[in-house]
C-alpha cells in the first residue's frame, strides 16, 4: 500500500491541523504518524504527516494528483510544503578524502541493513584513491577527482554532473577535506551534509586530538550540519559529546572521536532521508 510524507512550514494560525486532517480524510487516507511544532516566538508552525490509503481496495491517487488536490489548502495557509513518496528511497552520493570511518559505517549500514537503511547509495567521489578497492568491492562506482587550486571549479562541476546523472539528491561529506566553493554551496543548499569534530574550537589543523590531549580536554564531540558558504556553520542537524579522562591518550581520544562522528553522521543521514527535517533559516526542526 502506498505511503506518503507531507512536511509543512507556515505562519501559525488556528485550524491548520484540522484542515490537513480533513484533507487526508477526504482523499481516503489514514494518518500513520504525525508531529507538530509551533514556534510562538516566530509565529511559525511546522508539521510532518506520514499517511497511506485507508483501504487497499480503493484506487490510489498518484503523488501528482495529491499535490494538485493539496495546492488550494497550501495556498490558504501560505505554506511552504513538500510531499514525498515514503517508499522511494532518496539516492545519495558520498564524498570522502583519506579518513574512512564515516564512509565504512555508511557502506556497512547500506549493505547489512538494506531494508531499514533509508537511502540508496549511488557512488563515492574522492580526491584520493585510498578507498577505491573498498568502494568497488561494494559494487559501487568510485569517482576519482583530484583537486588543486586550478581545477577545483571543474571538479566541482563533475560532482554536480555525477549527482545529476545518478539522480542523487543528497551529497554526504563523510570526512571530505575540501572546502566547497560558495557557488557549490548555493547549488547544494539543503542537499549536502557535513560532519566534523566539535567542542574543540581552540584547536585548529589536522591533529586536534593531540592538541586536546596536551591541554587536558574533558569533553569532545561531533556535529553534523547542512553545508553553507559559512565554513562549518550551516544549520545543525545532530550533535553528540563524549567525556575524556586523564588517562586517555591522544590515540584513544582520536579513536573515540571517530566513533562519535560515525554515529552523528548516520543519524543526520537517516533523518534527512526519512524526511524528518525542516529547515528554518539557520536552524532545523527535526521530527524524530
Amino acid at each position: 500500500m502506498s505511503r506518503y510524507i507531507l512536511k509543512i512550514d507556515c505562519p501559525e494560525t488556528l485550524g491548520i491541523v484540522r484542515s490537513v486532517s480533513n484533507f487526508l480524510y477526504e482523499i481516503d487516507c489514514t494518518v500513520l504518524e504525525a508531529a507538530e511544532y509551533a514556534d510562538l516566538e516566530k509565529q511559525r508552525f511546522f508539521a510532518r504527516w506520514e499517511f497511506s490509503k485507508s483501504s487497499a481496495d480503493a484506487p490510489a491517487l498518484t503523488l501528482a494528483q495529491i499535490r494538485e488536490k493539496f495546492q488550494p489548502l497550501a495556498a490558504q495557509f501560505d505554506m511552504h510544503w513538500e510531499l514525498y513518496d515514503a517508499e522511494a528511497k532518496p539516492r545519495i552520493l558520498i564524498a570522502v578524502s583519506q579518513h574512512g570511518h564515516c564512509l565504512n559505517d555508511l557502506l556497512f549500514r547500506w549493505q547489512e541493513e538494506a531494508e531499514s537503511f533509508p537511502a540508496e547509495i549511488v557512488g563515492v567521489v574522492s580526491n584520493h584513491e585510498v578507498f577505491r578497492d573498498k568502494v568497488e568491492w561494494y559494487g559501487l562506482p568510485f569517482h576519482y577527482l583530484p583537486v588543486n587550486a586550478r581545477n577545483k571549479p571543474e571538479q566541482e562541476q563533475k560532482i554536480r554532473d555525477i549527482m545529476q546523472d545518478s539522480q542523487a539528491e543528497l551529497l554526504v561529506l563523510a570526512r571530505y577535506m575540501q572546502i566547497l566553493s560558495d557557488a557549490m554551496c548555493r547549488h547544494l543548499q539543503g542537499r549536502a551534509i557535513n560532519i566534523h569534530h566539535s567542542f574543540l574550537p581552540s584547536f585548529k589543523g589536522a591533529r586536534p586530538y593531540h592538541q586536546a590531549h596536551a591541554r587536558g580536554v574533558k569533553v569532545s564531540g561531533a556535529t553534523a550540519h547542512y553545508v553553507t558558504s559559512d565554513l562549518d556553520e550551516g544549520p545543525i542537524i545532530e550533535q553528540d559529546v563524549q567525556r575524556h579522562e586523564h588517562n586517555h591518550d591522544s590515540a584513544r581520544m582520536a579513536r573515540m572521536g571517530k566513533n562519535i562522528e560515525t554515529l552523528v553522521l548516520a543519524r543526520a543521514v537517516y533523518w534527512h532521508c526519512q524526511r524528518r527535517i525542516i529547515l528554518d533559516g539557520n536552524r532545523t526542526v527535526i521530527f524524530k
